[in-house]
């Protein structure tokens, strides 16, 4: 088993419209025992930018904090990517075993989406990024539903769907719509096993 997969995750954003959402399940295990049922896998960093994690969970709070401590106002979507891939490299010979997504709206409210690696390697999208041990299913969920400009409310569908999939994933979902002028957030029920 790879140290990415060791406590289990399903974590998508998905643009539509002049918004976006980011989406995580709620279940944190080691490997097949559930430890905690309602893990904070995505940090709202200001209104309109959001950061998710998967893998370690451990790591991925400790970049989570070391964050923190680096931004001080708020910022565009795409220079907190390039600062988060900049600190993911700085430890790139000792590397923090997560995942992020980064998702926000950026000027005139384009939405931005992106994933990196363990090392920072961005991975930009214009319709979903996915991560986690769910990936696979997410990535098929996503492409059977995802059409341009759409409703934000189709990620929910894809993630619960996924997550049935998953041993490693799932208790519901936390999924936070982001328009302009509002940040909508909803907790979805689950398979709950």
């Amino acid at each position: 088993m790879s140290i990415f997969e060791y406590n289990g995750s399903a974590l998508l954003a998905m643009v539509g419209k002049n918004c976006f959402a980011i989406a995580r399940d709620r279940r944190l295990g080691v490997q097949l025992q559930t430890i905690a049922t309602n893990f904070q896998r995505i940090y709202k960093m200001h209104d309109r930018l959001f950061l998710g994690h998967s893998g370690l969970a451990t790591d991925a709070q400790t970049l989570y904090r070391r964050l923190v401590f680096r931004t001080k106002r708020d910022m565009k979507p795409e220079t907190f990517a390039s600062m988060v891939s900049a600190l993911l490299y700085e430890k790139r010979f000792g590397p923090y075993f997560c995942q992020p997504v980064i998702a926000g709206l950026g000027d005139e409210d384009k939405p931005f989406i992106c994933t990196m690696d363990s090392i920072g390697a961005k991975e930009l999208a214009k319709d979903f990024v996915v991560t986690g041990t769910a990936s696979e299913s997410l990535y098929g969920a996503c492409e059977a539903m995802f059409k341009p400009d759409m409703e934000a409310e189709t990620i929910a569908q894809a993630l619960l769907s996924s997550v049935d999939r998953d041993c490693l994933s799932g208790w519901g979902g936390h999924v936070y719509f982001v328009i302009p002028t509002e940040v909508k957030e909803r907790i979805l029920k689950g398979r709950m096993d």
